[in-house]
């Protein structure tokens, strides 16, 4: 890998370095989406929608390039997943306290538990989208939970 891409890489899958964080990378890739839903939330929906697959697209690439790099399947450094799968959990979701802590702590929830299907895809999925499959997992379950119930 070139010095460029491999920079562009690591600056994409660790969440602008989130990932580095000793403790807890993906609560704090969880973070770093936070103001990134902000900015996502007085768009409609559908352009919410195209923002968080646009940022699937690239982390699917970063987290392949990481994977290759680190010779290992979803590094904790590897952030991008987080990032992506909370910003699909609060789409359409309105911004606010309430309704983020409730987001971050499902989203976490369902992340680290991994419930069937998400463990499973965990499991199965391989290469850069395995990385983000099971994160986008739970955000739809989370979407679905806030949508559903919380709203």
């Amino acid at each position: 890998m070139s010095d460029r891409r491999t920079e562009t890489a690591v600056f994409i899958a660790s969440g602008v370095y989130a990932g580095a964080c000793p403790v807890a990378p993906g609560t704090a890739g969880t973070a770093v989406a936070v103001p990134l839903w902000w900015l996502l939330s007085s768009l409609p929906w559908w352009a919410a929608l195209v923002a968080v697959a646009m940022v699937t697209v690239a982390g699917t690439w970063a987290a392949g390039e990481m994977e290759v790099l680190l010779k290992t399947h979803d590094s904790g450094v590897i952030v991008i997943d987080e990032i992506a799968g909370f910003l699909l959990a609060t789409i359409g979701v309105p911004f606010g306290w309430r309704t983020m802590m409730v987001a971050f702590l499902l989203f976490r929830l369902f992340d680290m538990v991994k419930p069937f299907p998400i463990g499973r895809i965990d499991r199965q999925v391989a290469g850069g989208f395995g990385v983000m499959a099971d994160d986008l997992a739970a955000g739809l379950v989370t979407l679905a939970l806030m949508h559903g119930v919380v709203l």
